[in-house]
């Protein structure tokens, strides 16, 4: 049984090689069994302030989220969840939701609070502080993980 389509929604591109392989190596895993749009949103202005540079990207991040999207927003202040709960929450929203599930990666400096508050959920990938290019991977391995959990594929032991 194919979900509904997810989304994700990330500040700037990847750069470096070896998380770019890993990302499409998830993507494909992924869209074997649900379609994903992956929309990466400009970088702010190096040279402003982080702040600042926060509002720029939390506007772009806002405006690229659509009405229907239930923004599940990574932050590391969010609520954390394993593996299985993840997969319980997608079933949730692919049940009750009436649109789609989009994740929220932001870029190097963090999120702006208007992203945090359009957010149905704030969820943490960890106690610790990832690079945003490592998140985005991570990420997407648990989509992949919680499409296994799923469908009951013996990838999650």
């Amino acid at each position: 049984m194919a979900g509904k389509p997810l989304r994700c929604i990330s500040v700037g591109k990847l750069k470096t090689p070896f998380w770019k392989d890993a990302a499409a190596h998830y993507l494909t895993r992924i869209k074997r069994w649900r379609h994903l749009e992956y929309t990466e949103v400009r970088d702010g202005d190096a040279a402003l302030p982080p702040d600042q540079r926060n509002a720029l990207e939390g506007r772009r991040i806002v405006e690229a989220l659509a009405p229907q999207d239930v923004a599940l927003v990574l932050d590391e202040h969010g609520q954390k969840l394993s593996s299985p709960q993840l997969a319980a929450l997608l079933r949730r929203l692919d049940q009750e939701a009436r649109g789609r599930a989009c994740f929220v990666v932001g870029g190097a400096w963090g999120l702006d609070d208007s992203v945090r508050q359009r957010a149905f959920k704030v969820l943490s990938l960890s106690d610790m502080t990832l690079p945003h290019e490592l998140a985005r991977v991570v990420l997407l391995e648990q989509i992949y993980r919680a499409e296994c959990i799923l469908r009951k594929v013996p990838y999650h032991h």
